[in-house]
């Protein structure tokens, strides 16, 4: 059922505008040749992405009782189901003009519908859909600017915002019954969130802070790379496929560990959480450290029963760094206005956060409208909680679950580590 939604048409409109004008923030300043990007299986053509985008809105908004679309051949063009991921480099794409032009008039015709008449709580799901999928994707920009090596995204303040420091040690956490999942008094959750259920979790110990580059830093040169132990035997594989010896983006010169930030290097920023790692290499730091990863279970009981760690009002810039503050991370001491209830700093903001948890359905899960969001990835991918520095705020709450393959490090991913008392 879906509930009535308490934002007003006027609020969504401004939602809707406000995510386009982010999306165009983040490839406006591309080139020709750096909107198609070469072929990897981990970024999409970002004029591709671009049309996906405005395909998926006018479908769902405009389009859900048939009728044409704007542009020619969108359906051929930019249906994610039907056109798989290695052919969207060999298909015509529109020129940059054309494909910009399409999504202004899609925009367009959304924001005339919300102005002719009241909006049922069906289309406003839909408009939330939308909205939400557009955010999903302009965080997906920022990362691909990272993994392709162009610059920072332009109009935002420039490297990590004051000094914070680190904050080591653990909370003590009690255990309990906990209702994971989404209630259903929610007007809008993704499927995968469907519905809250009630699951023990027992007594834990969980770090304050996610794991830092300098605490990754000695695991690095500790051989952690080097010693199959540490890995699950899915890991070791990766890792001797990869011939991985470091994360993604870290290289040495000298005796200086230094990390590629978009199209520069620097020098580690030992603060700063450690990310771009992916579930292989969080958990064989974890092992390393005689620790592991939290399941989901526990870190929706760690960040507590309400919408947020801090409560239910917005984040707001003093509790958690989301929205793209800035075009990186801050360090992990900041934000403790946003601490959970037993004192976990950023949960929300900064990195997504692995789990132990594989992406699986909740009891009684059934697909929602959009049925290719979640139900073709279960028991392939691993759970991430929390969001990230390029994550939405209006995206996120307690229950929201992402998810990516394991071996997956172009996600501005990290992870904090956990450990059973005694």
């Amino acid at each position: 059922m879906i509930q009535r939604d308490p934002l007003t048409p006027e609020e969504v409109a401004l939602s809707l505008r406000d995510a386009c004008e982010r999306t165009l923030c983040l490839v406006e300043d591309l080139s020709e040749e750096e909107l198609r990007v070469p072929y990897l299986r981990i970024v999409n053509p970002v004029l591709w992405e671009i049309g996906h985008v405005t395909w998926f809105q006018e479908k769902w908004v405009l389009r859900r009782d048939g009728g044409p679309s704007l542009a020619a051949y969108a359906d051929e063009l930019f249906d994610s189901a039907a056109v798989h991921h290695e052919s969207r480099w060999q298909i015509p794409l529109l020129p940059r003009e054309e494909t910009l032009r399409y999504k202004e008039g899609v925009l367009e015709q959304v924001l005339e519908r919300l102005e002719r008449r009241p909006l049922t709580p069906e289309e406003l799901y839909f408009l939330r859909l939308v909205l939400y999928h557009e955010d999903m994707h302009g965080e997906a920009f920022v990362y691909t600017r990272q993994t392709l090596g162009y610059s920072a995204p332009r109009g935002l303040r420039g490297g990590p915002a004051g000094e914070a420091g680190p904050l080591a040690g653990d909370a003590e956490i009690p255990g309990g019954t906990l209702r994971l999942g989404a209630e259903r008094d929610d007007p809008f959750v993704f499927d995968n969130e469907q519905w809250a259920h009630e699951v023990e979790v027992r007594p834990f110990r969980l770090s304050l802070a996610p794991v830092t580059q300098a605490e990754f830093q000695v695991f690095v040169e500790d051989g952690g790379y080097a010693r199959p132990e540490l890995w699950t035997k899915a890991g070791w594989r990766w890792r001797t496929e990869e011939d991985a010896h470091h994360p993604v983006y870290w290289g040495r010169e000298g005796e200086i560990w230094l990390r590629r930030r978009y199209d520069r290097w620097v020098a580690l920023e030992e603060h700063l959480p450690v990310i771009h790692v992916n579930a292989f290499e969080a958990e064989a730091y974890a092992r390393w450290a005689g620790r592991r990863l939290p399941t989901e279970a526990e870190w929706e009981f760690a960040s507590g029963p309400a919408r947020h760690p801090w409560g239910d009002c917005d984040p707001g810039s003093g509790r958690a760094h989301l929205d793209l503050a800035s075009d990186g991370c801050v360090e992990v001491g900041a934000k403790a206005a946003g601490d959970g209830p037993f004192g976990n700093r950023q949960l929300v903001g900064n990195v997504w956060e692995w789990t132990a948890s594989v992406f699986k359905p909740y009891p009684g899960f059934a697909p929602g409208p959009y049925k290719e969001y979640s139900e073709p990835w279960f028991g392939t991918h691993r759970v991430l909680r929390g969001g990230s520095f390029a994550t939405r705020a209006r995206l996120l709450r307690n229950t929201w679950r992402n998810y990516f393959t394991p071996d997956r490090r172009d996600v501005p991913a990290g992870f904090r580590t956990a450990a059973s008392p005694g």
